[in-house]
């Protein structure tokens, strides 16, 4: 007899954002998107989850170095947001001062992209599974060489319970329902899907 399946919600009052190595020299590798389509996708998560006010952490690796500095517009988002550079931990999750931002955000569901899929998105998701939290990557806000190397590492964490959506749909999870704001995130999505604007455009016409 199969186990009964249940449906874990995203929750705007327990999930936190952790946005993992958009490096402008790591960002260079990605080759499973365009350059434009996947910054779009990236600002775009940022900016989802500024709108529902998650608690963001940001984090680099070796940002001294080739990977270069993080995407200068994820940092005017979240000028406040704990900003973790670090030395040289290739999986966030084994930097103490990455994990303690983390739980100190007290929320169990944690969001997570970045560059590139199957090691600096992969490793903390893992780590971040087995340490008893719910998670969740945002797949077209996280990119790598090719889509062999993508599939492999959805595969990876998928099997470990991760769950995988995009950010139009965590976007919609979180909201739950047009009535709480038609017009916040209409405006949102306006922003960063072209053809949503057409959309919203023939809604505020008819008001």
């Amino acid at each position: 007899m199969s186990t009964p399946f249940t449906y874990n919600r995203l929750s705007k009052n327990d999930a936190a954002c952790l946005l993992v190595d958009h490096q402008a020299g790591l960002i260079s590798l990605v080759q499973d998107f365009s350059p434009g389509e996947f910054k779009n996708n990236v600002l775009a998560l940022a900016a989802s989850a500024r709108y529902f006010k998650l608690p963001t952490i940001l984090t680099t690796s070796f940002e001294n170095g080739p990977n270069g500095p993080l995407v200068p517009e994820i940092k005017e988002m979240f000028p406040d947001a704990p900003y973790i550079a670090r030395p040289g931990n290739i999986n966030a999750w084994d930097n103490e001062e990455f994990v303690k931002a983390v739980e100190k955000t007290g929320r169990r569901q944690l969001i997570i992209a970045g560059v590139v899929t199957e090691v600096c998105v992969a490793f903390p998701a893992l780590s971040a599974r087995e340490a008893g939290y719910d998670v969740f990557v945002v797949t077209d806000a996280s990119g790598t060489f090719n889509d062999v190397t993508r599939h492999a590492a959805w595969t990876r964490m998928a099997t470990a319970g991760v769950q995988l959506m995009n950010w139009f749909g965590m976007a919609c999870e979180l909201h739950r329902d047009w009535r709480n704001d038609i017009e916040g995130l209409g405006a949102l999505f306006s922003e960063y899907i072209p053809n949503y604007r057409n959309l919203i455009t023939s809604y505020l016409a008819k008001k």
